[in-house]
């Protein structure tokens, strides 16, 4: 997966500093050669030595003791990325200004390759609006946040602000690394849409967008311009063009507008079936009594797209309730080259989850069925799966 890449991995002063010897191990069994880089602060939680019989080289712990006229652009030019793991708020708020008090933050700022940071602190110091303001910073500045996870942390606590798995974040370095879609032209829907009954109520769904944003996400990571039409929450990340919309009308036209502009599009969004006919002006009042509303449908967004004679590679989902045959009836029928299936009543594979259990569907009804796995992880297998099929075809 890594086989041949040139990672360096920088050690931070916190208490997770222990995962960065799992980390550089999963890395070397990946394949890559491995240098790495510590904090004086990290010496006190992690030995040198044992990031030594990890990777066969000694860790640089600073500027003075090493044998290199310039360890940190020596470091910044032979790595083709730096992950840092893990990320301390200190350091976290040092990258975001430029600092460059100790060789690993001098590190950063002398190479050119992609920085991978994952933030490991407790969930009062990641929540704090300084560490919000900072990790925006990073993204705005292109570097990739991985994590952190919601999970044990130090001294018995419990919350978000967990160092990333090693595992993860080695899949995220392959990721950008692997770059294979490179100037691919990509549009994603997301979120649910809102259908107005008056100017207060609405009719949708519990769509969070969240597997939209994921597809998204890992389409930039792997290179792709993005566009992002959703009436959801985007991600913050920097880098992908967003079209905010509310009702089914405005990204059907959003989308039919851009669909022949791009090579990929992939329908995520929970698009509202129905619509009320008519939308009252005022808000409907209990007093006047149960309201009478005539339903219409709404656009066909996946079928228009599917309909244009310039259509992209496309991709649509489907939510469904139990039994997936109308998933499967959805593939063989809509003109997709590939359809995403789950069941939102499986536990944890539903709306607003972290996670996802899908079913990926061709045209020709086969099937290949994914375990329950983190919505990152189901967009990095959907993009694997994109590129074969395109290949193919």
């Amino acid at each position: 997966m890594l086989s041949g890449r040139r990672i360096v991995l920088g050690v931070t002063g916190g208490v997770a500093a222990y995962k960065a010897a799992y980390l550089a191990r999963r890395l070397v069994e990946a394949g890559a050669t491995v240098r790495c880089v510590m904090t004086e602060a990290a010496a006190e939680f992690l030995g040198g030595q044992t990031l030594a019989a990890i990777t066969g080289d000694h860790p640089i712990e600073g500027f003075w003791d090493e044998a290199d006229v310039s360890p940190h652009t020596d470091l910044g030019q032979w790595a083709e990325a730096l992950v840092i793991a893990p990320a301390t708020a200190a350091t976290i708020a040092k990258l975001a200004v430029g600092l460059s008090d100790n060789v690993l933050l001098a590190t950063a700022l002398a190479t050119e390759a992609p920085v991978v940071v994952a933030p490991a602190m407790h969930t009062e110091m990641w929540d704090n609006p300084a560490t919000r303001r900072n990790i925006a910073t990073l993204q705005n500045d292109g570097r990739i946040i991985v994590g952190p996870a919601t999970g044990a942390l130090a001294g018995g606590d419990s919350g978000r602000g967990r160092m990333a798995e090693p595992e993860e974040i080695v899949a995220e370095l392959a990721a950008v690394l692997q770059g294979d879609l490179q100037g691919v032209r990509v549009l994603v829907t997301a979120g649910g849409t809102r259908e107005a009954i008056d100017p207060v109520r609405y009719i949708g769904n519990h769509s969070s967008g969240k597997m939209g944003n994921a597809v998204a996400l890992e389409a930039l990571r792997r290179g792709a311009i993005v566009t992002l039409i959703t009436s959801a929450r985007p991600p913050v990340e920097g880098g992908i063009e967003v079209i905010e919309v509310e009702s089914a009308q405005e990204m059907a036209e959003a989308a039919w507008e851009r669909a022949p502009l791009v090579d990929i599009a992939i329908m995520a969004a929970a698009v509202a079936d129905f619509r009320p006919k008519i939308v009252e002006g005022e808000k409907l009042r209990r007093s006047d009594g149960i309201p009478s509303i005539e339903l219409e449908p709404t656009p066909d967004i996946l079928g228009g797209v599917a309909a244009s004679p310039d259509r992209p590679f496309l991709v649509g989902f489907a939510a469904e309730t139990g039994s997936l045959d109308g998933a499967l009836h959805k593939a063989t029928t809509k003109g997709v080259d590939l359809l995403v299936a789950n069941d939102v009543t499986k536990q944890d594979s539903g709306f607003a989850t972290d996670t996802n259990e899908v079913t990926i569907y061709t045209p020709d009804g086969a099937a290949a069925h994914l375990p329950l796995l983190s919505k990152r992880e189901v967009a990095a297998i959907l993009w694997d799966r994109i590129r074969e099929s395109r290949s193919q075809g």
